[in-house]
């Protein structure tokens, strides 16, 4: 049987899921829920485990993690993103690392068309002003006819692909490794940058995608465009993110991840009235957070049975 340990449920959702509460091996399962708060700390609570179920992106598993952790041959992250985690050292320590990919698509692609029309329709201000007793109108925009550019296209941007259809957008996207029985319009990325009234960002964070869109490719994007970010805030020059912002270059940003989260207060961004900002909770809905707990526990069972599933 696999000894397995859970360092970082907090604030606590395992161990109130009814996938963790059902296991009839839950009573063997070190359970910590607390934060490790060091590296140290960390090693300490995994150290003697062989299945480590990682639930905060916050725990980050390096070089000295795993060198530190011989024991260790399962890591099983709740969640989709994998950069809290040195992939190429699990690798040599021989250590396999599992997601969850899928279970909180439709609640993120969700979560971005609420973005984007919350930008368009100006819904912040224009709520702002109502509460203030004026009735300020105009200065919307309309996304039927409008072109939506998608960089990305695993099964979030697949998502927000189809509702933005829905609406009656035009679709383009860019993705790293294209499948034209996908049944999109690939087109390169320049020209998506250059036609595209709304972007969406859907890739994972990693040193190719890290600053993906620069200061350069944001001066690309179309004048009056919009873009919206609910992947990982470090994959967009957050400096030069701002700087287009305040220029009117961009229209206005809805932003679910940050540089540093949480946002501090008096951040630049909490600045602008051009943007709609949500505490990167995109993917969290009562069904995807059992979902997606629910498949790391069972990641554990196929791994252990000699069946691995999700293996990144």
């Amino acid at each position: 049987m696999p000894t397995i340990v859970i360092p970082d449920d907090y604030p606590a959702v395992m161990a109130l899921s009814r996938a963790y509460q059902q296991r009839p091996d839950r009573g063997s399962i070190a359970y910590h829920d607390t934060l490790p708060g060091s590296t140290a700390a960390l090693i300490e609570r995994i150290r003697d485990f062989d299945t480590v179920v990682n639930v905060r992106s916050s725990t980050r598993f390096t070089e000295e993690v795993f060198m530190a952790c011989p024991e260790m041959k399962l890591l099983s992250i709740w969640g989709t993103g994998t950069d809290n985690v040195d992939l190429a050292a699990a690798a040599r320590h021989g250590v396999a690392v599992t997601n969850t990919p899928g279970v909180s698509a439709p609640s993120i692609a969700e979560h971005s068309l609420m973005l984007m029309l919350a930008v368009a329709r100006r819904i912040v201000p224009v709520h702002q002003s109502v509460v203030a007793g004026q009735w300020t109108r105009g200065n919307a925009i309309q996304l039927h006819g409008k072109t939506m550019g998608i960089i990305g296209l695993g099964a979030i941007g697949r998502q927000f692909a189809k509702l933005a259809q829905g609406i009656g957008m035009k679709v383009i996207a860019w993705t790293m490794h294209p499948n034209p029985a996908l049944g999109f319009t690939f087109v390169p990325l320049d020209e998506l940058l250059r036609k595209s009234d709304v972007v969406s960002l859907h890739l994972r964070l990693s040193s190719e995608t890290a600053s993906f869109l620069d200061a350069e490719r944001l001066a690309m994007m179309k004048p009056g465009s919009i873009l919206i970010n609910t992947a990982r805030g470090p994959i967009v020059n957050e400096a030069a993110l701002i700087e287009a912002l305040r220029s009117h270059h961009l229209a206005g940003a809805g932003l679910d991840v940050f540089d540093q989260e949480p946002l501090p207060a008096g951040h630049p961004l909490t600045q602008l009235d051009n943007v709609v900002l949500t505490p990167h909770c995109a993917g969290i809905t009562p069904e995807v957070l059992e979902a997606g707990l629910a498949l790391a526990l069972t990641n554990i069972d196929s791994f252990w049975n000699g069946s691995p599933r999700n293996t990144v």
